[in-house]
């Protein structure tokens, strides 16, 4: 019998007032409606677009409180709403914050991340406090509880041996800085590459430009063990940008030119303007990284067309959850992809405000909050000979 399987009522962690301490208590949650999933939850990370989200520095994505946030998770499915027909009860899955209808323009060009079809759940509440107030749904997902009611083009299965703790990863951080380097850029073999931020988001889009076959591929951070991580992940240089400045470096790498591609894996309007500084002409900038909520950055406009500049948003690396898992826990599960790597510490439940005061002092790449008995720590054979905990 799973954790959660029959139960109404689940523990959350619940944002009663931006910028406080999540409470964390019993929640009532509904079952799953027509096309609907309810998945009782293995793990799930701490994302920055959640610190930003409960500490009231987003406007929208369900950032009004009373709200469960948590977006990166992974876990079980227990129980299907009528219609599902591609999974079932005991399927082991990442869900993502990705809804899909598959019949809109963008879905239909292969662009499911900005799917502009209509859910149930974007209007409706399936999560309530036991007194019946209805609670949001923080970033589509309600992840920090130990189950969620989700679409279920949210939900995407993973293979037996993947430990949950790793696929949560495979569900927002991986999948968008990868993605941002391979599906939104497209960064062909020998691009050289500059990546700022060497975060969670920052490491992945570092070893997506190794898989790329990009180089060279430098970090930036004002962090030195971020930067040492970088190294970790692919990057062949590194430089802390708060202790001397980026564009020498660039420079010479690239011979006076400037970096073909420039991924801002920060919420900085700063960097952007940083970024705009490293490219060559004719080069690209892509923006993943979420600011604060209204966050502008200047724009000489007739310099940028002069030069021929590109400037791409990246929104979840422009990927296709359904078809990306998959391939990345293939990468994983051969030794292509770090995972293992990229989990700063572990936590309960019920030290959610610890993990979510770490991330945002810059002490962790991701943390992991473990809600599942089950054991989420196993690895792959290939990953234990990596040195997997």
């Amino acid at each position: 019998m799973s954790r959660t399987s029959g139960r109404n009522t689940v523990r959350a962690a619940v944002c009663y007032e931006l910028g406080r301490p999540l409470a964390i208590e019993e929640v009532r949650l509904d079952p799953p409606a027509a096309g609907e999933v309810r998945v009782e939850v293995g793990a799930v990370a701490i994302c920055h677009s959640d610190v930003y989200l409960v500490r009231g520095q987003w406007v929208g994505w369900g950032a009004d409180p009373p709200l469960v946030a948590g977006h990166e998770a992974a876990g079980v499915v227990t129980e299907v709403g009528p219609g599902v027909t591609d999974l079932r009860p005991g399927d082991r899955v990442a869900v993502t914050l990705v809804r899909a209808c598959g019949r809109c323009v963008q879905c239909v060009s292969g662009v499911t991340t900005l799917c502009e079809g209509t859910f149930a759940l974007a209007s409706e509440h399936r999560l309530r406090t036991r007194r019946g107030q209805p609670l949001n749904m923080g970033i589509r997902t309600a992840a920090f509880a130990d189950a969620v009611v989700v679409h279920g083009s949210q939900v995407v299965p993973i293979p037996d041996d993947l430990a949950l703790d790793r696929a949560a990863l495979l569900a927002c951080g991986v999948l968008t800085g990868v993605g941002a380097v391979v599906h939104t850029a497209g960064v062909p073999a020998g691009a050289s590459v500059v990546v700022i931020g060497a975060g969670g988001v920052g490491l992945n889009a570092v070893q997506g430009a190794r898989l790329a076959g990009a180089f060279p591929i430098v970090a930036l951070d004002v962090l030195d063990g971020k930067l040492e991580s970088a190294s970790t992940f692919g990057a062949t240089h590194t430089r802390n940008s708060q202790r001397s400045a980026a564009r020498p470096l660039v420079r010479e790498l690239t011979g006076g030119r400037g970096a073909d591609y420039v991924f801002v894996t920060v919420g900085s309007p700063a960097a952007v303007t940083e970024a705009l500084g490293l490219v060559r002409r004719g080069g690209t900038v892509v923006l993943v990284g979420m600011p604060a909520a209204g966050a502008t950055a200047p724009l000489t406009v007739g310099d940028f067309a002069w030069d021929g500049l590109r400037l791409l948003g990246s929104n979840m690396g422009t990927s296709r959850p359904s078809v990306d898992i998959p391939r990345l826990a293939t990468l994983y599960r051969a030794g292509r992809l770090k995972l293992d790597e990229l989990i700063t510490r572990r936590y309960t439940l019920d030290h959610i405000n610890d993990a979510i005061d770490s991330m945002e002092r810059g002490e962790a790449l991701r943390n992991v909050v473990v809600l599942d008995e089950m054991p989420v720590t196993r690895a792959p054979s290939g990953a234990a000979q990596r040195g997997a905990p």
